[in-house]
C-alpha cells in the first residue's frame, strides 16, 4: 500500500508465534487495539487479522499475531477505538461531487445568502475567477424556495455573466441559476416540453423564467449538465466525492438518486481501481414520479442483471411520496397511482424506498407498502421510508409490523419545533427511541451533500443530545432550511427537543453500520467486524463509548479502510 504507517515492536516470543501451525498467515494485523465490532456476542476485541479483503479472526493480540509472517503487514492501533466502516444508508453521490467541485456557501460556520447580496456575490465572483477552465460553476447555499420571497438570476448574473452558475439548495430541491445556465437547460420564455417540470419553473409576471427551478424542474438543468461534461470529467467528479466520503469514516452508501448511466460510471471507477466506497444506487430524480416506460423497465433490469457485486448493486427504486420545497413540501403523487406503481415494481421483485416529509405522506406510505405485501405475498422486501421524521403517533407500531426500514438522517433534528412544518403542530418528530423500542430497524444517514460534511459523528451527537440549534443567517428565509446540528451557520442552544427520544452511542454507531447494511441487503457481508465479513473499518481518534455526549461531534477519522484497503489516512 502507498500510504505511511507507523509499526511498533511487538514484544512476543518467536516460540508463541509459532504455537498455532494450523492458522493461515494473514495479509494485515491490526493490533493494541480497542476494536468495536458490532456483534453482540463479542462486542469487544483487541485485534483483527485480514486475509485479502476480508477479515479473518478477530480476538486479542496474542490470538492474532499467532498469524503474523514475513510479508505480513502490522498496524499498531496504539489503543485507538476502532468501529466497523459507517455505511451511509441516504446520499446522493452526483449532487455531491458536483457541490464538491463547486463553491459552499453554506457551511457548519457560516452561512452567505442573496440577503447579503454584496458578499455573495463577490464570494462567487473571485471563485469564478480562479477557475477560469470550468465550463460550469457549481455552488451550494441557502435561500428561500417559497416565491415570491426568492432569489432571481440577475444576482448571479453580476457575478459571472459569461459562464452557467449552478446553486444547489442546500435541501436538493432547488436551484437557483444564472442567465447563461438557463440557456444551457433551454428554458426561456416558451413553457418547457414536460408539463410537470413546467410546473415548477418559477416565472416573473411577465412570464419570463426567474431562475429558480424547484422540485422536477431541476431536472431540465440536471440533464444539461450531465451531457455538457465529458465522461473523464464525470468520472473524476465521482472518484473525488468517494475519497471525500472516506474522510468520515464511510466505506458504504446508498444513492437515493440515480439512473443507468450513473451506475455506469461507478462501475467504471470500480474497474479502474479508483472507487473507494461502495455504492447501492436506486433509480429515481428528485420529486420525479416514475412512469413504467419499456425505456425505464429496460434501464432497471439492465442494472440488476449486470450489477450485483459489492462495489455496485442496483436493484432499487426511489419514490418522493412529496417534495422539499416551500413552506410545506408538494405532493408529488395521487395515492391510487403511487400504489399502482410500487405493486408493479415490488412484484419485479424490486427494492422500494420512498421519500416522505409529511405526516399524510408517511401515512400513506404505510398503506401502500402494506397493501402491497398483501397483493404481492411474503418475501424479504426491505421496504424503506426516507427521512420517517414525521408520522402520526398511530403509525408507530406499524413499522415493526411490516418490516419498514427507517431511513433517516440525525443532523436535521432539531429546531424548536422538531421536524414539523406547523409551528402549531405538537407531534414529537425524530422519534429514535420509540421505534427502537418497536423493534424497528433504524439506518442513519446524511442526505449528503444536504448534510455538509457528511460527519456521522455530528450524528451521533445529535441522537444522544437531541440539542436545538438556531441559525441567525437564515432565519428569515422560509422554506426548506434545515435547523439542525452543524447546518448552515447553526448554533447549539442549552435546551433539547424531546430529549427523551435520545437513544444510545451504541444505538447510534448500530444504526450507522449494521441497520444501513442491513437496509441494503448487505448484513452478511458489511455493518459489523467478525470473521468472513469484508474488513470495512474506520479508526478514530477518540473513545466514542465514552468521551462525554457534547465532545462526540469532536471525533475525527484516523485511518479509514474498505475491503482491507487502506483507502484514507488523516495527514494530521
Amino acid at each position: 500500500m502507498n500510504i505511511s504507517r507507523s509499526f511498533v515492536g511487538v514484544c512476543i516470543t518467536f516460540a508463541v508465534l509459532l504455537s498455532s501451525p494450523f492458522l493461515s498467515a494473514a495479509d494485515t494485523l491490526l493490533i493494541h487495539g480497542h476494536i468495536y465490532t458490532g456483534n453482540p456476542k463479542a462486542p469487544w476485541v483487541q485485534a483483527l487479522a485480514i486475509t485479502g479483503t476480508r477479515i479473518e479472526a478477530a480476538g486479542n493480540d496474542q490470538e492474532i499475531l499467532a498469524r503474523r509472517q514475513a510479508k505480513t503487514e502490522v498496524i499498531d492501533l496504539n489503543g485507538k477505538t476502532v468501529i466497523p466502516g459507517i455505511s451511509d444508508s441516504h446520499t446522493h453521490m452526483w449532487l455531491g461531487a458536483m457541490v464538491l467541485h463547486g463553491i459552499n456557501l453554506s457551511t457548519p460556520e457560516f452561512s452567505i445568502t442573496p440577503n447579503d447580496s454584496e458578499t455573495l456575490v463577490g464570494k462567487i465572483k473571485a471563485f469564478a475567477a480562479g477557475h477560469p477552465d470550468e465550463k460550469v460553476i457549481f455552488g451550494r447555499a441557502d435561500f428561500g424556495t417559497t416565491p415570491p420571497a426568492v432569489p432571481t438570476h440577475e444576482l448571479l448574473d453580476r457575478a459571472v455573466p459569461d459562464r452557467p452558475v449552478i446553486i444547489h439548495h442546500t435541501s436538493e430541491h432547488a436551484l437557483w441559476v444564472n442567465a447563461k445556465a438557463l440557456a444551457l437547460a433551454g428554458v426561456g420564455d416558451e413553457p418547457v416540453a414536460d408539463a410537470e417540470e413546467e410546473r415548477h419553473v418559477i416565472r416573473d409576471a411577465s412570464g419570463h423564467p426567474s431562475g429558480l427551478l424547484l422540485e422536477s424542474a431541476m431536472e431540465l438543468v440536471e440533464r444539461a449538465v450531465f451531457a455538457a461534461l465529458s465522461r473523464d470529467e464525470r468520472l473524476a467528479l465521482l472518484r473525488d466525492a468517494s475519497h471525500y466520503l472516506n474522510r468520515y469514516g464511510i466505506t458504504s452508501v446508498v444513492n437515493a438518486t440515480g439512473s443507468l448511466p450513473e451506475i455506469e460510471l461507478y462501475a467504471a471507477l470500480r474497474d479502474r481501481g479508483e472507487l473507494t466506497v461502495r455504492t447501492r444506487t436506486s433509480f429515481g430524480a428528485v420529486a420525479v414520479a416514475h412512469h413504467l416506460t419499456p425505456l425505464f423497465l429496460a434501464d432497471l433490469e439492465t442494472a440488476r442483471s449486470r450489477y450485483h457485486d459489492d462495489w455496485i448493486s442496483a436493484n432499487l427504486v426511489k419514490f418522493f411520496a412529496d417534495g422539499g420545497s416551500g413552506m410545506i413540501p408538494p405532493l408529488v403523487y395521487d395515492p391510487a397511482d403511487y400504489k399502482k406503481l410500487v405493486q408493479e415494481l415490488d412484484k419485479r421483485g424490486y427494492q422500494v424506498m420512498t421519500h416522505a416529509l409529511r405526516g399524510d405522506s408517511a401515512h400513506m406510505v404505510l398503506d401502500t407498502y402494506e397493501e402491497v405485501a398483501k397483493a404481492n405475498g411474503p418475501r424479504d422486501r426491505r421496504f424503506r421510508m426516507e427521512h420517517a421524521e414525521i408520522f402520526p403517533p398511530e403509525d408507530l407500531p406499524r413499522f415493526t409490523k411490516l418490516g419498514v426500514v427507517v431511513s433517516t438522517q440525525p443532523s436535521f433534528c432539531c429546531s424548536d419545533i422538531g421536524s414539523n412544518f406547523d409551528a402549531q403542530d405538537k407531534t414529537p418528530t425524530d422519534r429514535w427511541r420509540s421505534l427502537e423500542q418497536s423493534g424497528a430497524t433504524i439506518a442513519f444517514s446524511s442526505d449528503w451533500p444536504c448534510t455538509w460534511p457528511p460527519d456521522p459523528f455530528m450524528g451521533m451527537e445529535q441522537v444522544v443530545r437531541r440539542t436545538v440549534w438556531h441559525a441567525a443567517a437564515t432565519s428569515s428565509i422560509a422554506g426548506g432550511i434545515f435547523d439542525g446540528g452543524g447546518q448552515g451557520g447553526a448554533v447549539p442552544s442549552l435546551s433539547a427537543y424531546v430529549p427523551e427520544e435520545s437513544i444510545t452511542i451504541e444505538q447510534a454507531v448500530k444504526a450507522y453500520t449494521w441497520g444501513s447494511a442491513y437496509a441494503r441487503f448487505s448484513e452478511d457481508r458489511l455493518g459489523t467486524l467478525e470473521a468472513g465479513k469484508e474488513a470495512d473499518l474506520a479508526v478514530l481518534s477518540q473513545d466514542i463509548f465514552s468521551v462525554a455526549p457534547g465532545d462526540l461531534s469532536k471525533t475525527h477519522v484516523v485511518i479509514t479502510m474498505v475491503g482491507g484497503k487502506v483507502v484514507y489516512t488523516a495527514t494530521k
